[in-house]
């Protein structure tokens, strides 16, 4: 099993990498959105956490930034009908915690607006995990999650998304924009949303 890949960043593609390592053997490696953003430009020296899936058509590695992504990565798969290409879609799309979250707290919506994920798979994946991904959730289990986004601040996410923005980064930002101005997570107003989020996206 190769669970560590450390080497040079030789290639970057929408979905995957290429890494060169040391012993002259270069990996294609496909890898989350969030994992690209994080690696910056071709040619530094990267280390991924990867999952090696065997299949009959071929061998396949999937890369991720920590050990963390990889285990959620592990367990998305162990639900019957979820392979390792739709378990990464849901990394890619939502991120760890967000997506743990959204298993969590039985977000069926959520779950399901990842693209390959319908209805019934979301809350199949909701039965089966619900209750056993509490260790991917950065509060804890202490503190209560962050209410789902929901009404314009939900709209206003999915605005930014359009515009190019991550999952990760879009949802970060309009929960600033929402704490800024002191509304709820159901808060209407898509466009002043919109238009603050961008500028936390824009100058920090």
């Amino acid at each position: 099993m190769i669970a560590r890949l450390t080497g040079r960043l030789a290639a970057v593609h929408a979905d995957r990498v290429t890494i060169d390592t040391p012993g002259g053997v270069g990996y294609e490696v496909m890898v989350p959105a969030g994992v690209i953003e994080r690696l910056g430009p071709a040619g530094g020296e990267v280390t991924l956490a990867t999952e090696l899936v065997v299949r009959e058509d071929g061998w396949t590695l999937y890369g991720f930034g920590t050990e963390a992504e990889r285990r959620f990565f592990q367990r998305l798969t162990t639900v019957s009908g979820v392979g390792p290409k739709l378990a990464l879609a849901l990394v890619s799309a939502l991120g760890l915690e967000r997506g743990a979250r959204a298993l969590r707290d039985r977000d069926v919506v959520t779950l399901a607006s990842v693209s390959g994920i319908g209805k019934k798979t979301a809350e199949r994946l909701v039965l089966e995990l619900a209750e056993k991904v509490g260790d991917f959730v950065g509060d804890g289990g202490g503190a209560a999650a962050p209410a789902p986004l929901a009404g314009g601040a939900r709209a206003a996410r999915q605005a930014l998304e359009r515009l190019g923005y991550s999952p990760a980064e879009s949802d970060r930002a309009v929960r600033r924009a929402l704490t800024e101005s002191g509304a709820p997570a159901d808060a209407d107003g898509t466009e002043p949303l919109v238009r603050r989020a961008l500028q936390l996206l824009t100058h920090g």
